[in-house]
């Protein structure tokens, strides 16, 4: 792949007016009707007509994307919640009619047949199974769900605790979490996790009202639950439930145990005969938290500079998103949770927004959201839209990858040799603890939505089973049973994108792949990785990860030869 960082040049529109801008559905309908009505007699005229639809897609993809990032980024302006309100009730629902009958006019061309399958055959196998899953009975259900799940940002968004008379929102009040301070973390702990309890019973209020739609869209298309829908709409084309289920046992088998050995060392480093909820990021006294830095623009620059060792065209995506204002990154009152990349279909360059304020973990993220830009930058140039769809589980390899390649050039943000090797064990550690927290969250949704009708007593003991299960057992909970009982309610995944979790756990293990290859060929890696992203969704799952030189496999078997990898990797930090 080329290094060089050529900016995107923003294409014509040959289908919609230059100075068309989402309005309502009046103005919108005239297009959709043309496209359906077009006339499609030659192989030509079927690839012009898919271009067409692609312009028109990514013009309304990214009026909707900004409706959602100006009100996650000011959950308090009304003016932005109603716009993105409307699109839900208002355009939305109108589209999907037009986009089944768009769906059904593709799969009976009779030139569908001769579109090159080496590109089209994952687009064409997700519109066949779109069309086979569309109900009209769903698109407003599907628009209430929508408009419910913001609203998880909303009540998240307002939580904020007071520290020594200063105001801080969950993330910023996080940071106190990492001080030698034990009494300052303990007091802090409590402040959190008093405030979310407060809205304990308005979350399982949402929670309902959205499992009850879900569960209503899965019985409209003749699903017997909604995890079974859930799996078909994901388009998890290369994989099972059996599978998912396979890799909770592989990771309460090989990984709980490796997790074990990172809470102990840290306990040993902390000198504690008992840890708490509040010790599980703290460093020993006499340590100081890391500072990697203190603002936005300085995260932004570091962030840049590592992105230029690694590759001059990491470097030029950030800073381009930089000079078109597409980044957000510091926590403030009002801000909804959380951290997301959010492309931006026509223009290319996407948008980048979290929560930072000072901690390693913001670095993580910002490295984290980085590898997903540089994806939306890299298949920004492929013909269709919908090649640029791609699934999460090659998303998310693009930015857990990126973290694990960005670690060696961390020496950006720290001048001291032992904080460096800090945050790089820190990482290592977060790769590996995140693995059981994502199988407990994914097991978590497989009951759920398998028990329909369950009651909140039913959901919260079933919790602590399956959270239980995923736990080293070296914390001490007590005085905290009823938090514990209720910390599913963090997770915004299980509000906001039902199912999409598991990806994570395939891409941790993908990264953790990637970069074995990156310490035995870093030039190869970061080709194969370029080369795999730039493809987009033109090639199944299997075959990105191919090009990406690693296995598409989270079979026991490969756990425990990732697990054997990273063992003495760890033993050389100490951890044994």
């Amino acid at each position: 792949m080329n290094d060089t960082f050529i900016p995107l040049q923003n294409k014509d529109r040959q289908f919609l007016p230059a100075d068309f801008k989402v309005t309502d559905w009046d103005h919108l309908l005239p297009y959709f009707e043309e496209l359906l009505s077009r006339p499609l007699n030659n192989k030509e005229q079927l690839e012009k007509w898919l271009t067409d639809i692609s312009e028109l897609e990514a013009v309304i993809s990214e009026d909707a994307c900004w409706r959602q990032i100006n009100m996650t980024c000011d959950t308090t302006n009304k003016e932005c919640e109603d716009a993105f309100a409307y699109f839900c009730m208002e355009i939305e629902p109108r589209m999907k009619p037009f986009g089944f009958e768009i769906n059904k006019k593709l799969l009976a061309c009779p030139f569908t047949s001769e579109l090159d399958t080496s590109i089209y055959f994952p687009y064409l196998r997700s519109v066949d199974n779109a069309a086979k899953l569309y109900r009209d009975a769903n698109v407003p259900l599907q628009a209430d769900m929508n408009l419910l799940a913001q609203q998880y940002g909303v009540i998240s968004g307002a939580m904020s605790v007071d520290v020594d008379g200063k105001e801080y929102t969950m993330q910023q009040a996080a940071k106190f979490l990492h001080s030698p301070d034990r009494s300052l973390r303990e007091t802090v702990f409590l402040k959190i996790a008093t405030r979310r309890l407060q809205d304990k019973d308005k979350l399982n209020e949402l929670f309902d009202k959205l499992l009850a739609l879900r569960q209503q869209v899965a019985l409209n298309a003749g699903f017997e639950n909604y995890r079974d829908y859930k799996f078909r709409e994901l388009g998890r084309f290369d994989y099972t439930v059996a599978d998912c289920f396979a890799f909770h046992d592989a990771v309460r088998e090989h990984i709980v145990p490796l997790q074990a050995k990172l809470v102990r060392h840290r306990q040993h480093r902390l000198g504690l005969d008992v840890m708490r909820p509040w010790d599980g990021d703290a460093e020993p006294v006499g340590t100081e938290p890391l500072h990697p830095f203190k603002d936005g623009p300085e995260l932004s620059a570091k962030a840049r500079e590592v992105f230029t060792r690694l590759n001059p065209y990491f470097s030029g995506c950030l800073q381009t998103m930089e000079q078109m204002k597409r980044l957000d990154l510091e926590s403030r009152k009002g801000k909804a949770p959380g951290g997301y990349n959010c492309p931006l279909a026509e223009t290319g360059v996407p948008f980048i927004f979290m929560n930072a304020a000072g901690t390693m973990s913001d670095v993580i993220t910002m490295m984290h959201e980085g590898g997903h830009a540089v994806h939306s930058f890299l298949s920004h140039d492929l013909r269709l839209s919908a090649f640029k769809e791609y699934p999460m589980e090659i998303a998310e390899l693009a930015s857990m990858s990126m973290e694990l390649f960005s670690m060696e050039h961390w020496d950006v943000f720290f001048n001291d040799e032992k904080e460096l090797q800090r945050a790089q064990l820190e990482e290592l550690e977060r790769a590996i603890t995140v693995l059981p927290w994502i199988a407990t969250i994914d097991k978590f949704q497989h009951w759920l939505y398998t028990n329909p009708g369950h009651t909140v007593l039913q959901r919260e003991e079933q919790w602590l089973v399956i959270l239980n299960e995923f736990s080293s057992g070296i914390t001490d909970w007590t005085g905290f049973e009823e938090y514990r009982t209720n910390m599913w309610q963090k997770q915004l995944h299980l509000f906001e994108v039902p199912f999409y979790y598991i990806e994570y756990g395939i891409a941790q293990l993908g990264a953790l792949a990637m970069w074995r290859q990156y310490r035995l060929s870093k030039e190869q890696a970061l080709s194969n990785y370029m080369k795999a992203l730039s493809l987009g969704y033109t090639k199944t799952l299997k075959e990105l990860y191919t090009a990406a030189g690693i296995k598409f496999d989270f079979s026991p078997a490969y756990i425990k030869e990732l697990t054997d990898f990273i063992t003495p990797v760890l033993a050389e930090r100490g951890v044994n």
